[in-house]
This record gives C-alpha cells, structure tokens and sequence, in this order.
C-alpha cells in the first residue's frame, strides 16, 4: 500500500487527501448537525407541552378556587350534577375546545385516573402504568416521553394529580356522602374510595412530534446539500490553485531539468515568484551555471 502511495503524482496524492478530509468533515459536520436539530426539534416539542400543561393546571385552579365555591351549595338542589364544578371536567373541556383549532386537533389531554367518577377520564393500560408510578415514588413530579398512536407518534408529559383537599373527599369518599345529582348522573359505582394526599391521576399532555422532527430531518438534508455543495466548490478551488501555484511550476522545473541533464544549458529555469519553488528555480540556475563552468574547464584541459 506504502509503496502504491510512493509512485502517485503529487496531484492525485493531495486529491485523496483532499477526498478524505471532504469525507470526514461532512461525517463530522452532519452528525453535530443532526444532533444539534434533533435537539431542537425536542424543546420546540416540550415546549408546547409544558405550555399546554401548565395552562390546564390553570383552568383546574381557577375551578377549584373560583368556580367551585360559587356552584358546590346547588349540588344537593340540582336534579343534575353541575360537573363545571370539578378542576378536571373544565380543564378537559377548555382543552377540547382548543382541539376544534385545526393547529390542535392532533393534541391530547387527559387527567387519566384508576378510579374516576367519569369514565372518559378512564386511564388505559399504559396510562394506569404512569400512574402506578407516581404512586410507587411520591417524589416523582413529572414523566416525559414518547408513545405510538394510530395517528402518529407524540411527545407526553404526565405529572401526578393527588387528593389534596378534604373538600374534594365530598364527591369521592363514599357515595353516602355524595350529592345527590352526582349519584343521579354518574351512579354510586366509580369515583369513590379516595383517600387524602392519594395519587389518584396523572395529567397527561400528548403533542404531535412526528411533524416537527420531520422537518428538522429535512432541514437537515436541505443543509447537508449546501454543505456538500459548498465543501465541493472549496475542494475545485483549492485543487485548482494547487494546480496553478505548486504542480505546473514544478513540472515546467521538472522539464527544464530534463533538457539540462541531456546538455541543453541554454534553457534557464525562469521563476519570477519568490516562494519556496522560485527559491528552487534559482537554485537549479545556479547549479546549471557551475555545472556548465565545470564542464568548459574539462573541455579547455582536454585541448
């Protein structure tokens, strides 16, 4: 291989170095790339989550401090239960009127419980998991990460959703003490037997990804293709004023040299630059003028 490299032009030798330094540097630079949108594409995704959760948790508040007090003495009255009295009904609610945007429709919220009064807020199979787990460490706060749906895959963020008021215990403790408009519209089966500061939910915000991270793969090949192109210009320029400044001049020395050696001593080595190749331009001039001074002395001693 060694010996293959040795009988290379210098020409083809600096292409393949230049090939080579091409290469790396676009493995270099698409991976720190790739690495760099793929991060952002993941906080633009968090983001919008941490957003839509912390406005739901907003709309729950709201509920609990404003709404509730003002509506709870008409539960025993009503013949139906009043559910924009419960932190979870209107968060849900205001969230799907957020879906009825076509930039949201693909979004979901959920207050998934084991044990809920409502059965749409019915955690599944994987959301009883999320749940279990906040249960199983109280002093985990949040869950993020990604899950397949049908449509697509999203980005979630749960955090746990306890009972932390002994008011709440009114509507879930036992259905004896239930109002009367709930055990009406939701019966006396589901929604009881909480306990105070249990982790009964977990409040879950799923956001489409597969949108943003596709266009952050595009973005990446978009770049990548300026990157090649712009990596190959510079490569056609260098290699072309390697050509001119070093490679031309050296074969036009190489030449003369040749003429020299065969007794030619009219031909100069004529370089005007003053580099590292003129230096040797001059260097042969010399050389050839010692050598044609050496050989008029042997011919003058041989008449």
């Amino acid at each position: 291989m060694l010996d293959k490299l040795k009988n290379l032009k210098i020409g083809t030798k600096f292409n393949l170095l230049l090939i080579i330094v091409f290469i790396i540097s676009i493995v270099v630079s698409g991976t720190v790339l790739s690495s760099v949108l793929q991060r952002r594409a993941q906080n633009e995704v968090t983001d919008k989550a941490l957003i839509l959760i912390k406005t739901m948790t907003s709309v729950r508040k709201y509920t609990q401090d404003r709404v509730n007090p003002l509506l709870a003495p008409r539960l025993e009255t009503e013949p139906v239960f009043i559910s924009e009295t419960i932190p979870a009904f209107s968060a849900t609610e205001v969230f799907e009127n957020l879906r009825k945007n076509e930039e949201y429709k693909n979004f979901l919220y959920k207050e998934a419980t084991l044990n809920p009064t409502n059965l749409r807020d019915k955690a599944d199979p994987f959301e009883a998991q999320i749940v279990e787990r906040f249960r199983n460490n109280p002093k985990l706060q949040e869950i993020s990460d990604f899950r397949d749906f049908p449509e697509g895959t999203v980005f979630y963020i749960a955090r746990p959703l306890a009972v932390t008021q002994q008011s709440c215990l009114r509507c879930h403790s036992t259905p004896d003490q239930a109002p009367k408009s709930q055990l009406a519209t939701y019966g006396s089966t589901n929604g009881f037997n909480w306990k105070l500061n249990e982790i009964v939910a977990a409040q879950i915000i799923s956001v489409p990804s597969e949108e943003v991270f596709s266009n952050a793969q595009q973005t990446w090949i978009w770049l990548m293709g300026l990157l090649i192109i712009v990596f190959a210009v510079v490569i056609v320029l260098i290699n072309f004023l390697i050509k001119k400044t070093v490679i031309e001049r050296i074969r036009r020395i190489e030449k003369i040299a040749q003429k020299v050696s065969t007794g030619d001593m009219e031909s100069s080595f004529n370089e005007d630059y003053k580099d590292e190749i003129g230096g040797l331009a001059a260097a042969f001039n010399r050389m050839k003028y010692s050598l044609k001074i050496a050989m008029d002395m042997l011919n003058q001693q041989g008449q």
